[in-house]
């Protein structure tokens, strides 16, 4: 086994282990179906789910529903979730409506976004090996699960932990408006921006984006708080394992994946050109700047 093939097959272990830790921890005091955690449950269904469209997608070397795959992870098991959860409440309902909505509309951009392209080349390098492409597979099983930790550990708990809806919620669905509507309004201005011919060549420096650097890795990280916010209160014990959700959204977009490879990506391109050090000198990386 080459190191490649070494390295995806750990990559592969290691997120199936953290997975079943957080399942495991994140089911402590929840609501059962049929004696297993609910919670567990869904984690599971969300790395099997990820199998099951691997296996077609590596033979036919394409990635094309991995982006819609994700979403669609996130959409059935909150479905899920909420046909299954004892007595679903008003929060169950709040919960499962902000993952869905969020998904629905990620998932929708970004599989346009691909089939305009016809592929997408962050994965020319994984599609061709069976275990690399399985890590990749894993990975967003990984990524589905912790982001939606909070909203679906809430959703599980039993009947008797529910809270009425209270103050806390109320400014956690305010947070949350405020950053899809951040998130899609970004989207919309760069969509635009790249669709229009006289900007080829060039990047983007109006509307949000004369703001932030990264205005909709903003709304990202603004609505996953709201939503986390929305579940605190039904948390107990070991279910607060849940604050690794917008934990790991943070971690993921200002330090992995997001906004260094980005960064990097925009230094490669326009780096020696001076509007662009300008831009990057006067617009923070993540947080909006709305003075002047």
């Amino acid at each position: 086994m080459d190191s490649k093939n070494r390295a995806s097959l750990i990559a592969v272990i290691v997120a199936i282990v953290v997975g079943g830790l957080v399942a495991w921890v994140g089911s402590q005091g929840g609501a059962t179906v049929g004696g297993f955690p609910l919670f567990a449950l869904a984690v599971a269904a969300a790395f099997i789910i990820q199998v099951i469209v691997y296996i077609p997608s590596m033979l036919a070397k394409t990635e094309r529903f991995f982006d819609l795959t994700g979403s669609l992870t996130f959409i059935s098991i909150s479905v899920g979730l909420l046909l299954l959860a004892p007595a679903p409440d008003a929060r169950t309902w709040i919960l499962a409506a902000m993952v869905i909505l969020w998904a629905a509309r990620l998932g929708s951009f970004l599989f346009m976004r691909i089939h305009k392209a016809g592929s997408d080349d962050r994965f020319d390098e994984f599609k061709n090996s069976p275990l690399v492409f399985l890590r990749v597979w894993m990975l967003q099983a990984l990524w589905v699960s912790l982001t939606a930790a909070a909203a679906w550990i809430a959703m599980s708990t039993s009947a008797e932990a529910r809270e009425p809806i209270g103050w806390l919620a109320i400014v956690g669905i305010v947070v949350w408006l405020v950053g899809i509507i951040f998130e899609i309004v970004a989207d919309l201005q760069k969509s635009a921006f790249k669709a229009d011919p006289a900007n080829e060549g060039s990047f983007i420096r109006s509307g949000l984006w004369s703001r932030s650097r990264h205005p909709n890795y903003f709304g990202e990280i603004l609505l996953w708080i709201g939503v986390t916010l929305v579940a605190v209160p039904v948390l107990s014990g070991w279910q607060w394992v849940a604050l690794i959700s917008p934990l790991f959204v943070i971690l993921l977009l200002t330090k992995v994946s997001g906004i260094p490879l980005l960064e990097a990506k925009a230094d490669k391109r326009w780096g020696s050109n001076e509007d662009y050090a300008a831009y990057k000198k006067r617009t923070p990386a993540l947080i909006p700047r709305f003075s002047a």
